[in-house]
């Protein structure tokens, strides 16, 4: 048998004793290694997990009229939170001594701030949770009550919110926002790259509740503020002309109606209305057509005021001259099997020129214009501005449709229409822009809608603007303008618009809408005109859309007259002192 000799106890001993030590200096490198050498980077993730890094939203700029009327600007709004597991009773001084305050009764001082009942606000902030939404977007004046309550337990988050003071005046153009702050319609999207800012950053430590550190909060990166966006139109006739255009849709049982005013000498527009429009406020409440601008956007045949070109053109031309003298049947028949009529059935007469505006015959225009070769009547039709984007650059704006001669869509009946106003078709903004060169002894000028873009220093970053385009020489224009006084002062429905004191120039139109291949009973009356038509410094266009109490433009012409007596008195134009070269009706 084999027994085990017993080991030495010394050395037992020492084995331990070594095995210790190394233990002990395996902990002792660990924690040199911990506290000294990595102790940064263990330190920076503590604070990262502590840390919470939350985007700054940057302020969106303005939008105000030409007298500094703001029509869109950002505003906070401050949701009021709560951390259910922190909510207690708090403590308030009163006449210098503490009080204990229950939690119902700061529930009861809450709900009577906030428009809410007690068992609501109490159904919020009782849990064990680290959050409660209590309401959201409140305004600041209620933010500042809350805050003033000194209750520990509540949090607040601001939220830029975009704010319309004037609801839906200039709705139509200014666009809107979506709940999240996107910009989805209008001037709010077109130039969100002069009105968006640029968002900040904020770092702040929160405690082990989850709540953030008040005082631990560091700015890593300002947000700095939109830019401001300055219109050219004067929101108090924005205003006046929407309530007009309003009124007149409702008697004329019309779809819509539109009212542009503009400044001859300038360009700018000074109001651009419609009817129906959208409150930015609230897009939802508008039917989802009336929540652009069809000042833009809708295209329909002008109709009679297209005649005014036409009789121009001649005029420039040399073919004719205000006072020649035509022949005007009812009906002219063509020889492709086609033919005209005026709007009522006459006898032949004998029109001047500008006899044939007076009466709006279709008949006669075709006469006078085709003395003049298709291809140049439509180089005229493009001098107007015709056929293409004003170069306001509004979203969704229409070009029209004018067909050239020549091209497969422009045939023998589309050479005679056009003359007065079928055949082609045109938007709102570009009728008024018809007229503005009439008005401007010739020269016609870029729309404007939008002054510039402003900057914190008040430098105003203007859009580049198109070189001015002679359309007509100021003795043909001169005659132009003579012809349109005397639409006003001889015309049948024309004489509806004169204003007493000033002299008045304009043009009627009736066009009928079409319906499928053909024409149907449905019609776009319009008004544009200029005064004082001695020397012109506004112009404006009114168009009704499909009204059904009324066929003929005389639904045009009050809504008209409204608005630009208005206009002579905001920018106090003084009455006439000459009267109108009489140029006759009729020749003998």
């Amino acid at each position: 048998m084999t027994y085990m000799t017993p080991g030495n106890p010394k050395r037992r001993l020492t084995g331990m004793f070594l095995i210790i030590v190394a233990v002990v200096s395996l902990f002792s490198i660990r924690l040199v290694d911990l506290q000294i050498v990595q102790a940064e980077a263990i330190n920076k993730i503590s604070y990262e997990n502590r840390s919470v890094t939350r985007t700054i939203p940057a302020l969106r700029g303005s939008i105000v009229d030409a007298n500094g009327t703001v029509l869109a600007h950002t505003v906070y709004r401050y949701d009021i939170n709560a951390a259910p597991s922190k909510v207690g009773p708090i403590l308030r001084n009163v006449s210098g001594q503490e009080v204990q305050v229950s939690v119902e009764q700061v529930a009861a001082e809450l709900a009577a701030i906030l428009n809410m009942k007690s068992a609501d606000v109490m159904q919020k902030i009782i849990g064990t949770t680290e959050y409660s939404n209590i309401k959201k977007k409140v305004n600041a004046e209620v933010y500042r009550r809350i805050k003033a309550l000194e209750i520990p337990w509540l949090y607040y988050d601001p939220i830029p919110t975009r704010v319309y003071p004037n609801g839906a005046v200039a709705g139509n153009l200014i666009g809107f926002l979506g709940s999240d702050g996107t910009p989805l319609a209008g001037l709010e999207r077109q130039l969100n790259s002069c009105l968006a800012g640029q968002d900040g950053q904020e770092t702040f430590e929160k405690g082990v509740d989850g709540i953030k550190i008040p005082s631990s909060a560091i700015v890593t990166k300002a947000a700095i503020p939109g830019r401001d966006v300055v219109l050219t139109i004067d929101s108090d006739l924005q205003y006046f002309s929407q309530q007009v255009l309003a009124n007149t849709i409702v008697k004329l049982q019309a779809v819509w109606a539109s009212a542009i005013v503009v400044e001859a000498k300038t360009g700018k527009l000074l109001a651009a209305a419609e009817a129906p429009t959208v409150d930015p406020n609230d897009p939802g409440k508008s039917n989802a057509e009336d929540r652009g601008s069809r000042i833009f956007q809708a295209v329909f045949e002008p109709g009679s005021t297209m005649k005014t070109i036409t009789a121009a053109t001649v005029v420039a031309e040399d073919a004719a001259q205000p006072g020649s003298g035509f022949k005007v049947p009812y009906r002219l028949s063509f020889s492709f099997g086609r033919d005209v009529t005026d709007s009522h059935v006459h006898e032949t007469e004998k029109l001047t020129l500008s006899g044939i505006l007076a009466d709006s015959s279709n008949t006669g225009i075709i006469l006078a214009g085709q003395k003049v070769p298709a291809e140049t009547r439509y180089k005229y039709i493009r001098k107007f501005g015709l056929g293409e984007k004003t170069g306001i650059n509004f979203e969704g704006e229409s070009a029209g449709i004018v067909h050239k001669p020549g091209t497969a869509l422009y045939d023998l009946m589309t050479d005679k229409v056009t003359m007065f106003g079928q055949g082609i078709s045109v938007t709102p903004i570009q009728t008024a822009y018809i007229y503005q060169p009439l008005a401007n002894n010739g020269i016609r000028l870029e729309p404007q809608l939008v002054a510039g873009c402003r900057s914190a220093d008040g430098s105003l970053e203007a859009p580049k603007q198109k070189a001015p385009v002679k359309v007509l020489d100021p003795v043909a224009n001169k005659k132009t303008v003579d012809m349109l006084e005397m639409v006003v002062k001889y015309g049948g429905i024309g004489r509806t618009a004169a204003i007493p004191g000033y002299r008045v120039g304009g043009k009627t139109g009736t066009a009928q809408i079409k319906n499928g291949t053909g024409y149907g009973y449905k019609y776009a009356i319009s008004f544009i005109g200029m005064a004082p038509a001695e020397n012109p410094e506004y112009v404006l266009a009114v168009t009704v859309y499909k009204p059904t109490t009324i066929s003929n433009s005389l639904g045009a012409t009050p809504p008209w007259k409204q608005i630009m007596q208005q206009v002579l008195r905001n920018y106090r134009v003084p009455p006439s002192t000459t009267t109108a070269k009489e140029i006759p009706k009729y020749w003998h």
